[in-house]
């Protein structure tokens, strides 16, 4: 696709007028493993599914564009997204990271700081130019998740990258919450973007996968070797599965946010709700109640939203994070940068703005009342 094309043109064209063959449309799922050699030494497009897919590579070079990069690769997951980047990195390097983050990012950290000596020191995120004062001689990169998961702190990503290139090391940014509709690390000077494009990306609950971008040929190059070694790679049909549900991204999270919005305002003027995190783009956001008591009966009572795990499809879920994406992480470490057993977290989804507000205000109804008795 041309680059003058807008976002919303981009996303909805992602391949199309790739097969030359047939001429279809949606781009065909390439299930085969194994490819025919034409001769002895001849290498002119595929060999084996690990190495390389025609679905899988539609995807890839679509999302580099979408991000503005060099490069995409897709994995299995995102959690895998996360362990390919990681495994760029020696044993013993030191990395700054956002105190507020997913649960399985943390768990992940633990494991390579007990495994490999991987050092980890944690920003709270007040203030960009705290990070040079954390910088090590033996930094590698800086993480960021911008929005941060579950408290949707937002960061000057530009600010960020001027550190890391002053000190030399990577600028890697989890863009999960706000999707390359709303921000492009990449642009603003990241090195890495990290997805898990089982969520917006993907927007239907029903694809695990994960993607990483770079704009950086060397850097590119070694994930390319990595990401073969170790083989988690997306398959052909969930490839084709994120395309298609790629292709309605921007009219869903302009959905998303429109809802979102709504339900901030609704939520701030509710008696029982003391704080609403919401980082002004997308569809999350997090709000606390007035006590602990009345998360469960809360939560009992959604007719509409559903409690579960997991953010960023059409459906809208509320997930309690201290007992389920982010229980992995000690109390004493999560009361540190603000999330209590009050807090709950809210993937707005595209159903009609009335009708969750509605089922919002029922449960409340119903916890107050069980709090009374």
């Amino acid at each position: 696709m041309t680059g003058r094309c807008k976002i919303d043109t981009l996303l909805v064209q992602m391949g199309n007028r790739r097969d030359e063959h047939y001429r279809a449309v949606s781009t065909p799922i390439y299930f085969s493993t194994a490819y025919r050699h034409e001769e002895l030494g001849l290498q002119d497009g595929y060999d084996y599914i690990r190495t390389g897919n025609p679905t899988r590579d539609v995807l890839e070079e679509a999302v580099a564009e979408l991000e503005e990069g060099l490069r995409a690769f897709a994995t299995s997951s995102g959690m895998a997204a996360v362990q390919l980047v990681f495994s760029l990195f020696e044993k013993s390097s030191h990395f700054i990271s956002t105190r507020d983050i997913y649960g399985g990012n943390y768990r992940l950290f633990e494991i390579y700081r007990e495994k490999y000596g991987f050092e980890f020191t944690y920003w709270h995120g007040d203030d960009e130019a705290e990070i040079a004062e954390l910088i090590q001689p033996n930094t590698k990169a800086i993480f960021v998740e911008s929005p941060t998961n579950p408290m949707m702190k937002t960061f000057d990503l530009k600010k960020i990258s001027q550190i890391t290139k002053e000190h030399d090391i990577l600028h890697i940014v989890d863009n999960t919450l706000y999707t390359p509709y709303i921000q492009k690390p990449l642009v603003l000077g990241a090195d890495i973007v990290i997805h898990s494009a089982t969520k917006y990306l993907a927007g239907h609950n029903d694809v695990l996968a994960g993607l990483v971008i770079t704009n950086d040929e060397p850097i590119a190059e070694e994930l390319a070797f990595l990401h073969n070694s170790a083989g988690a790679v997306l398959a052909p049909y969930d490839s084709w599965s994120l395309i298609r549900g790629m292709k309605t991204l921007a009219l869903r999270m302009e959905r998303h946010e429109e809802n979102a919005k709504r339900v901030k305002s609704y939520l701030k003027t509710h008696p029982l709700v003391t704080d609403v995190y919401y980082p002004g783009r997308g569809g999350m956001l997090s709000f606390e109640v007035q006590k602990k008591e009345l998360v469960e009966p809360f939560l009992q009572a959604l007719k509409i939203f559903t409690f579960a795990e997991s953010l960023g499809g059409v459906e809208s879920f509320l997930t309690y994070p201290i007992t389920q994406t982010h229980m992995d992480i000690p109390e004493e470490v999560r009361l540190s940068y603000g999330l209590s057993d009050r807090l709950l977290r809210a993937s707005v989804g595209v159903e009609h703005a009335d009708d969750l507000i509605y089922d919002l205000d029922q449960a409340f109804a119903v916890a107050s009342k069980s709090e009374v008795k």
